[in-house]
């Protein structure tokens, strides 16, 4: 992030950050990538130690009592290990948002409390084998007897699956109801009786996780459940603010990791008697780069700022889905860049370019595809349009014939 916008303690954070992020070892990171490390628990294990985990969320439940502006700037640096590490740092600020917003203070010591410190791991079980975009088509069910929930179902992709010791699980208790008034949110322990089928072979984002969750018969007590019983929904669409801010900070510092080696190599490797970086294909491809990465980055903080402070949360829908989409394409169109500027010893292992194109490929889908963000930005923007003609100057009305009616046919 940019230091102009940096107050001393944010750099100081920043800087806290930078420090943890050079103490991992290499080989964690290319140990996941090759499937030899499922689910790094000593990662989480550490970032609870040093209390970089859920930086927004009060001190009493173990974060700092930070905003979401000091939570990017540790997410942005985190992700230049790699989309894997950055979603597991994301995911208890994701699943935290709902316990600590919608849940009781009994959840929150239970769960938030030991999840910030590092001591357990959390996964969020959302996406169905028939779901994916269509979240209200969810088809795991809970039906209430007595004083417990009892679950039966299936998620699929579910990120951290494979070391989660709970899950955040969205089910349907109402099947009578419409879909947006069917669903509740239940904190289910994986010793009640939660199986993790496997883990996927996946293009990129390795080591997180991520696999297939089923319930059979898992008895949940009624305590465990977040918010309102059928009042799912509103927690999803506060979820969506974590989820998708997170994956689009996240998107910058692996973006940014992979320019900096291509233009390291542009400035030293040779063709036709001079440094390629000479020649305008190459230098204009990485000034174009940099300029979207600069742009996501003020994007973002705006985002970070609107989420802390902007009580319009339909502005803050539409710029967290901005956020994203623009982050994911940008990160993605970036590394392309560079694998590029590189050559084809980008493509191979010799550079981490060809690691970073597989893995930021997966932001353009996961946290809702970007065409739902294409959605949610031109729904949020039009509602937004409607109320503008009371508070802005009348535009349209500003040309020479704007007072003939008769020329403004819409029908």
């Amino acid at each position: 992030m940019f230091d102009v916008l940096l107050t001393d303690q944010q750099k100081k954070l920043r800087q806290e950050v930078r420090d943890f992020v050079k103490s991992i070892p290499k080989q964690l990171i290319l140990d996941m990538d090759a499937n030899k490390v499922i689910y790094p628990k000593e990662f989480l294990e550490e970032l609870g130690k040093r209390n970089l985990i859920g930086l927004r969320f009060p001190k009493e439940y173990g974060g700092r009592g930070l905003k979401w502006v000091d939570e990017i700037i540790a997410l942005s640096e985190i992700s230049v290990l790699g989309s894997s590490l950055a979603c597991l740092y994301s995911l208890p600020s994701i699943i935290g948002e709902a316990i600590n917003l919608f849940g009781t203070d009994d959840q929150k010591k239970r769960y938030l409390l030991p999840t910030l410190e590092g001591k357990i791991g959390c996964a969020e079980a959302l996406t169905e084998p028939r779901g994916g975009s269509d979240f209200f088509g969810a088809a795991t069910v809970a039906r209430r007897e007595g004083d417990h929930y009892i679950l039966n179902g299936q998620k699929r992709f579910i990120v951290g699956s494979e070391g989660a010791d709970y899950f955040l699980v969205y089910v349907k208790t109402d099947q009578e109801a419409a879909p947006r008034d069917s669903l509740s949110v239940l904190l289910v322990e994986r010793d009640m009786g939660v199986e993790v089928e496997h883990v996927y072979g996946l293009l990129g984002t390795r080591g997180g996780g991520t696999g297939r969750v089923r319930f059979k018969d898992v008895k949940v007590p009624v305590e465990n459940l977040v918010g309102e019983e059928n009042k799912g929904s509103k927690i999803f669409y506060r979820m969506m603010i974590p989820e998708r801010l997170t994956t689009a900070a996240g998107s910058v510092g692996g973006a940014q990791a992979a320019l900096d080696v291509a233009a390291r190599y542009a400035d030293r490797r040779k063709a036709f008697g001079t440094v390629i970086r000479n020649f305008q294909a190459v230098s204009f491809k990485i000034a174009d780069s940099i300029t979207k990465l600069d742009a996501v980055r003020g994007l973002v903080y705006a985002t970070a700022r609107a989420a802390d402070e902007e009580e319009d949360r339909s502005l803050v829908r539409r710029m967290v889905s901005e956020a994203k989409r623009f982050g994911t394409e940008t990160a993605w169109e970036v590394v392309n860049n560079a694998m590029q500027v590189v050559g084809g010893i980008g493509y191979t292992d010799v550079y981490p370019i060809e690691r970073a194109l597989r893995d930021s490929r997966l932001g353009i889908i996961w946290t809702g595809t970007n065409e739902v963000m294409s959605l949610i930005i031109q729904h949020e923007y039009f509602k937004q349009l409607a109320k503008q003609r009371d508070i802005t100057r009348d535009f349209e009305a500003d040309a020479e014939n704007a007072d003939t009616p008769e020329e403004k046919i819409y029908e």
